[in-house]
């Protein structure tokens, strides 16, 4: 059973939360890329959460993490990701600017160049952050080296919490029910933008890769009754356990602010279409959707997430599958730090 906008907010504010972004962040129309495919294009811009020039969407589920991590007291924050993972940069500043030590185990799926630190993991650098690099061992795929990173980590929290020290564990991607939270509050403050502007969203397109942005959104629009078609475009490989997994995820995360859960497997729609070759590897398809927003609205997306689920939104809109005249919307989550990143990464732009 749906609720209200108002009845959806109050739920949100009984957990722990604090202020890291500034929200609402901007939904505006693309003019000319509407005009381009035939749709109302319309981009709501998480890229500008804030509180420095380089926000995006884990900045909405670090304000319940972080939020928790006070409320237990803890004196570290621990994340992973790969080396230029936005998701630790982000805990890093956000962990930082509340008195708490943060700690990153970060994969290098390209070896980072020590005497040239780029885009994220410079940042981290700046921040002052705790970096392990993990450095995948021959023949050793990302996601085994990503369990050892894991591994690594809690042995460390373990000798720091016998040292006395309370260490609050936040997995990658912020993709617990904690984190996922703030995606939910995320689909409320859009759809209230919507109905302000006059408008009900066709579809939604957005990046997943640890999914928890994915899984809040799906349990916003069951918690409000929303009819968007949420459209979830990889940016990695996913197994037959991701969906399920995803659904348990976004219950989680509704009976963490006290409602009930109404998430099944049958609300998701995942495109694997549009990742290859791979993990922070580029694709031509993401590389023309990176330039073609650039050109036509001067706005800028990353290779590893936006720029590859906006060439399956562009593809959709242009082989009929968005119908034409459809009210859609771009959730941009941020990252254009990787334009910064090695060349593996950013690969041919000009």
């Amino acid at each position: 059973m749906s609720i209200s906008i108002e009845e959806a907010k109050k739920l949100i504010s009984s957990v722990p939360r604090v202020e890291l972004g500034f929200f609402p962040t901007p939904l505006h129309k693309l003019e000319n890329l509407s005009s381009m495919l035939g749709i109302n294009l319309f981009i709501k811009r998480d890229d500008y959460t804030g509180k420095n020039l380089f926000g995006g969407n884990k900045t909405r589920k670090l304000e319940f993490l972080i939020g928790e991590a006070i409320h237990q007291k803890s004196e570290y924050v621990f994340t992973y990701g790969a080396t230029q993972s936005n998701h630790a940069m982000q805990t890093v500043w956000a962990a930082s600017s509340h008195n708490l030590k943060p700690v990153l185990y970060l994969v290098a799926v390209v070896e980072p160049d020590e005497n040239d630190v780029k885009a994220n993991l410079l940042l981290d650098k700046i921040f002052d952050a705790e970096i392990h690099i993990v450095s995948p061992e021959k023949g050793e795929s990302f996601t085994k080296a990503d369990k050892r990173s894991l591994l690594l980590g809690s042995e460390h929290i373990k000798h720091l919490e016998e040292a006395g020290h309370k260490c609050y564990n936040i997995p990658m991607g912020g993709a617990s029910e904690i984190g996922t939270a703030g995606y939910i509050s995320g689909f409320v403050e859009l759809y209230e933008q919507a109905q302000q502007m006059g408008i009900n969203f066709d579809y939604l397109y957005h990046a997943t890769g640890s999914g928890g942005t994915m899984a809040g959104l799906v349990a916003g629009k069951k918690l409000l009754g929303a009819d968007t078609i949420i459209k979830s475009m990889a940016v990695l490989d996913t197994d037959n356990n991701y969906i399920p997994y995803k659904t348990e995820l976004a219950n989680e995360a509704l009976k963490y602010i006290g409602a009930a859960p109404l998430v099944d497997v049958s609300d998701f729609q995942i495109d694997t279409g549009f990742y290859a070759p791979g993990y922070e590897q580029p694709n031509e398809g993401a590389i023309e959707a990176i330039k073609l927003l650039a050109k036509k609205e001067g706005i800028l997306t990353d290779p590893v997430y936006s720029g590859k689920a906006l060439s399956g939104l562009i593809h959709d809109a242009r082989t009929g599958k968005i119908k034409q005249g459809s009210n859609v919307v771009f959730l941009h989550t941020g990252g254009a730090t990787a334009l910064f990143a090695e060349k593996e990464i950013l690969g041919r732009l000009f």
